[in-house]
């Protein structure tokens, strides 16, 4: 049992962000694989969607953002109460590999549009998923199609489509590049009713035929009168489109790799998985539930040496944190103070630095990130009126009393499992016992106080900050 529910926590950080003890003891009972299953296709198995009646009601600055920190606090609540955790999870995946700016964009509707886009498809085929970011007016704006016309191109569009979105560098040429940009012509957005004074407005994608460049091109070794859904199909067929995305989910939900610009000249750090969920990208015709499947279910994925070898990012650790501790579970004022946190930490929701997304693994982490990472997570623990906290409290209260040792493995067992190297058990062990005397819980204060100060110090260790 013990195993079951630490590979369950395992695949609750991966394919989600983290579950309660109570909600990995009833997955548990379930069984690994009809998880899974559920996870996969959450609608087929009952779970209802997100309920967006309720954010609107409390929280309806929410609904039509003109505050980026509203538009980002949208997300960050999904994630925290989402009943379908790994379709929220992909959209995260597919913000990190289709990064759009707010920044540029300047309309959170617009970013909050594309969000659900990844939602609503973001499970489905690649090739769908691609042909909708296609015509997605923020995509279209960041990446300026809509200044690409038929007598004037403009190739920064279709130049992210093949070495950010789908093959990666060194696998197309400039010429490729060029003929990409042209088949994209006249995909661009139409005109919308100005900000003020009503609010802000949604773009629409509109195809305008006349300007879009309809002569033959040559793109990777095909000939053909080539509109941009025609680019799509070609792209998809590539190998090296499979081990571009198969890459980036092993990245995502296995082991961290090295940053992307890297992959053309570093191998993968487990070829072989690579290949396998490359192969089933492709055999299931791009599916990327299919090709989930695969990842869970591995023995790559379930293997213990990974469990701990992916750095949490900012939003992950924020709503995983949140999760665990029980707060937020209802809207309420503070909201923004989390998205604020999670901007601290390094990662803008909805304004990522660059299209080519954040730097991710160990560059999550520098000494400034590092220390507000810890002081986040410590402070959370202390918060005894939550319910997280409560029933932590309250299940280690049923041990009896406690010395220091049975204090520490007590808290890592409920705020995980949390698998620390003896070391760093130790070390938890001494800080326990030279800070919190005393190993009785006759005083229910006092041992309310010795179980915070405990997961305190475990929330700063690298094991809780890693995924």
């Amino acid at each position: 049992m013990e195993r079951d529910i630490a590979l369950m926590a395992h695949l609750m950080r991966r394919a989600g962000f983290g579950a309660s003890r109570d909600e990995l003891e009833a997955r548990a009972a379930k069984g690994y694989e009809a998880t899974v299953e559920e996870l996969l296709d959450p609608e087929a198995h009952g779970i209802p969607p997100f309920n967006e009646g309720i954010l609107y009601r409390h929280l309806h600055g929410f609904r039509n953002p003109g505050n980026p920190l509203h538009m980002q606090g949208n997300w960050m609540y999904r994630m925290i109460n989402t009943p379908r955790p790994l379709v929220e999870k992909m959209v995260l995946f597919w913000h990190h590999v289709f990064a759009t700016g707010y920044s540029k964009v300047d309309n959170g509707n617009q970013m909050l549009s594309q969000i659900a886009t990844f939602r609503r498809c973001g499970m489905g085929n690649y090739r769908d998923i691609l042909v909708e970011l296609s015509k997605d007016p923020a995509m279209i704006f960041w990446l300026d199609n809509n200044e690409n016309h038929k007598h004037a191109p403009n190739e920064n569009w279709g130049r992210e489509l093949l070495e950010l979105f789908s093959m990666g560098q060194g696998n197309y040429t400039e010429e490729d590049v060029k003929e990409c940009a042209r088949a994209f012509t006249g995909w661009t957005i139409s005109n919308k009713l100005p900000r003020n004074p009503y609010g802000r407005f949604l773009w629409e994608f509109q195809y305008r035929a006349d300007d879009h460049d309809d002569t033959e091109k040559m793109f990777l070794g095909h000939r053909g009168r080539f509109n941009g859904e025609d680019i799509i199909d070609i792209v998809i067929r590539q190998p090296a489109t499979a081990r571009f995305i198969a890459r980036h989910l092993y990245n995502f939900f296995v082991a961290d790799e090295v940053q992307v610009p890297s992959w053309q000249d570093v191998a993968p750090r487990d070829p072989v998985a690579i290949n396998l969920i490359g192969d089933t990208f492709i055999s299931s015709g791009y599916d990327m539930r299919e090709t989930l499947r695969t990842v869970f279910t591995s023995d790559f994925f379930k293997d213990e040496s990974v469990w701990y070898a992916k750095v949490k990012s900012p939003a992950e650790l924020i709503a995983g944190t949140m999760r665990l501790v029980g707060d937020f579970q209802y809207p309420k004022p503070g909201i923004t103070t989390l998205v604020e946190e999670c901007n601290f930490q390094g990662q803008a929701l909805l304004d990522p630095p660059s299209v080519e997304g954040w730097h991710t693994g160990g560059e999550w982490i520098d000494s400034g990130a590092l220390l507000r990472r810890i002081n986040f997570a410590a402070d959370q623990m202390v918060k005894q009126e939550l319910p997280g906290i409560q029933n932590i409290i309250e299940r280690m209260s049923t041990h009896g009393a406690l010395d220091s040792e049975g204090l520490v493995d007590g808290c890592l067992d409920l705020m995980g499992p949390v698998q620390v190297e003896d070391e760093t058990r130790q070390e938890l062990i001494d800080h326990v016992n030279k800070n919190q005397p005393g190993n009785g819980n006759g005083d229910s204060a006092n041992f309310s106080d010795r179980v915070v100060g405990a997961m305190q110090i475990i929330a700063s260790t690298r094991e809780y900050q890693f995924g």
